[in-house]
């Protein structure tokens, strides 16, 4: 067997059958580890950028899963579906779907980057299946008035003249005005990923993005410092409690998801711990992936499952 096979999974949603692209990274059948599932962020990015976690194949041994969540790269886009359609509870939907066309719902390890691991914590901690067995949550917020919170103190260390001309263009809907979109990558570059020029995969699921940007517009908006999509209230604060899996959070001090994001996991979670990289913002397995994926493996390879 190939160490990379692709397919899709159908997916009925009401009356309709959509399909979920997905790639695995190894045996699934043969394989002496558990399988990791891994979930891109956005929402509305794709797989693409999460391509460097081959690593915890080509170092460990461990099949990974790689995906396109609905509306996104390769899966199904859905067009014509109206803006409430796109809800987390429809993306956990699919996970629970994957699994069990991949045959893997009874024995997984589950990696969420960015809003991935929101979504892989509200999944967990609502959801709560029996096969899931260790949780990863790299760069994510727990709420979304805390990861505005973040970025907002994070746009307040640029001059004052540069974040009151982010702040208008978010009052006034000119997020498409070219001083806006140069103004968000120059932010990019410190607090998003340092490196230059980004990685290809990056770029690919960037543009991805940009030429289908429905599911992001629609849960976030098109503005980055003020959600007014469908998450503008999202949290899973009150419910961090119920996650009985063992939980491994990865952050960085410059990260857009700042601390005040990531430490209701920490202080809600029972059986959790935190791994602060230095060298990194949001995208450690392109920026510092030598530690990235050692305490990634380390954690998956010393830690019992539940």
């Amino acid at each position: 067997m190939s160490s990379e096979t692709t397919g899709k999974a159908d997916f009925k949603v009401g009356c309709e059958i959509y399909q979920t692209w997905y790639m695995i990274c190894g045996d699934l059948k043969n394989a002496q580890h558990r399988p990791l599932v891994a979930m891109h962020g956005g929402p509305g990015m794709t797989h693409d950028y999460m391509l460097p976690h081959k690593e915890i194949y080509t170092r460990g041994g461990r099949p990974v899963i790689f995906y396109d969540q609905l509306g996104n790269g390769a899966s199904s886009l859905c067009p014509g579906v109206p803006k409430d359609f796109w809800t987390p509870k429809l993306f956990m939907d699919e996970l629970d779907n994957l699994l069990k066309a991949l045959c893997i719902d009874c024995d997984f390890d589950l990696l969420g980057h960015s809003w991935g691991g929101m979504l892989a914590g509200q999944y967990a901690a609502t959801r709560t299946p029996n096969g899931l067995k260790r949780l990863i949550i790299a760069d994510s917020p727990a709420s979304i008035e805390l990861a505005s919170r973040g970025t907002n103190y994070l746009l307040d260390q640029f001059p004052k003249d540069f974040a009151e001309m982010i702040r208008k263009h978010e009052a006034d809907g000119t997020t498409d005005a070219p001083e806006y979109i140069q103004g968000c990558m120059q932010f990019n570059k410190k607090h998003f990923c340092t490196l230059d020029p980004w990685p290809q995969e990056l770029v690919t699921s960037v543009v991805a993005t940009g030429n289908h940007p429905t599911v992001s517009n629609a849960m976030m908006g098109p503005a980055k410092f003020n959600v007014i999509g469908t998450l503008r209230s999202w949290s899973i604060v009150d419910i961090l409690h119920r996650i009985p899996y063992p939980t491994m959070l990865i952050s960085t001090p410059l990260d857009e998801s700042q601390e005040c994001a990531v430490l209701p996991f920490f202080t809600n979670i029972p059986k959790v711990k935190w791994v602060e990289l230095q060298n990194s913002t949001h995208l450690a397995m392109f920026e510092e992936p030598e530690k990235y994926f050692k305490v990634i493996l380390d954690f998956l390879e010393t830690v019992p499952p539940a």
